[in-house]
């Protein structure tokens, strides 16, 4: 047999997982003793395989989680959080991201708010969609800094292409005119077409209250609230027990 220049041959077409499967089995007595429809079943299923991990790892480093370890399996579901686990598993599933619906985090500081956006979009990684985490402070400031260069409509671009963008710390510090109507745009490009995460410590109830100017506020609301499936932490802070764990 030929097993040289075949490997080699299985190199150049960027088969290498296929190659070191076969590789291996040769080495192996008793896949060698299997028929050749399941031998070249097993050497596709590990190309796969290699490819599928490849790309969960390069999906998961694009999206420049803040919480890279957070799933939904981890969330916290205990009584105290008041977390409807009937629509975490709806979450779980990612049709929402599929129907281009948002979902809108909100809770006290230390509730989990960022754990919870992290691991949904670490869900929707691994069905294969691209996500992105920003704070919005830092947002804020990429775009005023994308005006002053020429570049604002490449990085809207950019926002717009990505399936589940994380909006952090929503409504933390004011915002002026320019940040409203900056963040309208990414809305606007993505509404219908787009899953956004919001998370913020304050209600979505209050939301029009803080964007001050009733226009802006009603599109981004509208855009925002309308299709969102909405999740509202309770408990004390998971940072202060986490602390007493530690002095304990």
């Amino acid at each position: 047999m030929l097993t040289e220049p075949t490997l080699e041959k299985l190199k150049k077409l960027n088969l290498f997982a296929m190659a070191e499967a076969w590789t291996m089995q040769k080495q192996d007595a008793q896949a060698v003793s299997l028929d050749f429809d399941t031998r070249l079943g097993m050497l596709v299923d590990a190309e796969q395989l290699c490819r599928d991990n490849k790309r969960l790892t390069r999906l998961i480093r694009e999206a420049k989680l803040r919480l890279s370890a957070a799933c939904v399996e981890d969330i916290d579901t205990s009584a105290k959080r008041e977390i409807d686990r009937a629509l975490l598993r709806e979450l779980a599933t990612c049709r929402w991201i599929v129907e281009h619906q948002n979902v809108v985090i909100t809770g006290a500081t230390g509730t989990g708010k960022t754990y919870f956006a992290c691991a949904l979009a670490m869900q929707a990684c691994r069905h294969g969609k691209r996500a992105l985490y920003t704070r919005v402070p830092r947002l804020i400031e990429e775009m005023t800094i994308a005006h002053a260069d020429g570049s604002f409509s490449r990085l809207l671009t950019k926002l717009s292409k990505v399936d589940v963008l994380i909006l952090d710390d929503w409504a933390l510090t004011p915002l002026r005119d320019q940040d409203r109507r900056d963040i309208l745009e990414v809305l606007e490009d993505r509404h219908a077409m787009r899953s956004t995460i919001f998370t913020s410590q304050l209600p979505s109830q209050k939301w029009h209250e803080f964007l001050i100017d009733p226009t802006v506020a009603d599109a981004i609301c509208d855009r925002v609230l309308h299709n969102a499936h909405r999740v509202a932490l309770k408990g004390p802070s998971k940072r202060k027990e986490a602390a007493r764990a530690i002095e304990q």
